[in-house]
């Protein structure tokens, strides 16, 4: 086996690359920083100095110009020859108001609650209990119902990741044939919003827990949808809306462990005849793993969900084997211009 790492600069060592991903937490608490603190925001009009973007955001600038500093060292802020630093397209990414903004993705991924999760790793591949929640004494979706500010950082920050891959979902599946879909696990409908959009023949109901899916119903009226789309309120482990011919669940299998998929799954299949199609939005472990940016970002979500929730990203054949226990066939895979693929399956 070839083991040189073809990511790997011609003039860096071995050394010197692992000491870069050593500190790869570092960096990543930079950034937290500067996205809890507003910076990126703070500096959308024009370039400012530390000490004035220290004064805006009450914190000590020799520290702050320090952070900063880092940051111009990734690409994410740019400085001049005045001191005076400013928004690269890579920091535009941590604006609060541009389209497919990663701010709340970073501060839910970078916050103390995933950030001390993530220290306890080694308890959750000892025991194979969620690091999570042997913090926190819950699994993350008590702790969200009980913590509203994370239940609504983590539905901004799933609606801002879907409007990164929507157009590639939408431009790689063919929805011609579909009258009406059920989006299970929609969240706030941000999905199915522009599903409807983009499909004018076609009607569509977000289906999830009840207090989540509340803040589907001001989004689909302001979108001039409330004659084609309805909000259910329910739990996906009972049962799911029966009046689909199509269902799509977007980065919900991955949150769970194979017996909870199953279950899941088991409950479309009930309400869904021959015909329909049941459709998975989710990242696909590819058969061959090499240093590419696409495996390292599906294997590192794979550990995230493990860590996390106790869930996991899978290959095309453990979604197949997936399928098969609850009665569904995989028909095909389809990757998108995006991380995401399109799993397509039918009833058996």
């Amino acid at each position: 086996m070839d083991a040189q790492n073809a990511s790997q600069p011609s003039d860096e060592s071995p050394s010197e690359a692992m000491l870069g991903i050593i500190s790869g937490f570092l960096i990543s608490r930079a950034l937290y920083v500067l996205v809890k603190l507003g910076i990126p925001d703070l500096l959308q009009d024009q370039v400012k100095s530390a000490a004035e973007l220290a004064e805006a955001t009450h914190m000590h600038a020799p520290s702050l110009y320090r952070v900063l500093s880092v940051m111009v060292g990734i690409g994410v802020l740019a400085k001049d020859d005045n001191d005076h630093f400013g928004l690269t397209p890579l920091g535009t990414t941590m604006r609060k108001d541009v389209p497919g903004s990663l701010r709340a993705w970073a501060l839910l991924q970078l916050g103390e609650g995933y950030y001390q999760t993530w220290g306890d790793i080694l308890h959750t591949v000892e025991t194979s209990e969620t690091a999570f929640k042997h913090l926190f004494g819950m699994d993350v979706w008590q702790y969200r119902a009980l913590h509203p500010e994370q239940s609504q950082l983590f539905d901004e920050s799933m609606t801002n990741l879907i409007n990164v891959f929507n157009q590639a979902i939408l431009d790689g599946y063919d929805f011609s044939s579909v009258q009406q879909i059920v989006d299970v696990g929609g969240g706030n409908g941000s999905l199915l919003i522009n599903l409807l959009k983009g499909n004018p023949h076609i009607k569509g109901v977000v289906f999830d827990a009840p207090h989540v899916v509340e803040g589907a119903k001001p989004r689909i009226e302001a979108a001039g949808l409330g004659d084609r789309c309805t909000v259910v309120g329910g739990d996906f482990f009972d049962s799911v809306p029966s009046r689909g011919d199509a269902y799509i669940l977007s980065r919900v299998i991955h949150d769970w462990d194979d017996e909870h998929s199953i279950a899941i799954l088991k409950n479309c299949r009930s309400v869904m005849s021959p015909e329909h199609k049941l459709l998975l939005v989710e990242r696909v472990i590819p058969a061959h793993i090499d240093s590419s940016s696409k495996s390292r970002s599906v294997l590192v979500s794979d550990l995230n969900m493990m860590v996390i929730v106790g869930g996991r990203e899978r290959s095309e054949a453990e979604y197949g084997a997936l399928f098969e226990a609850a009665g569904f066939k995989l028909t095909r895979v389809i990757p998108t211009r995006s991380m995401m693929s399109i799993i397509e399956a039918v009833p058996v």
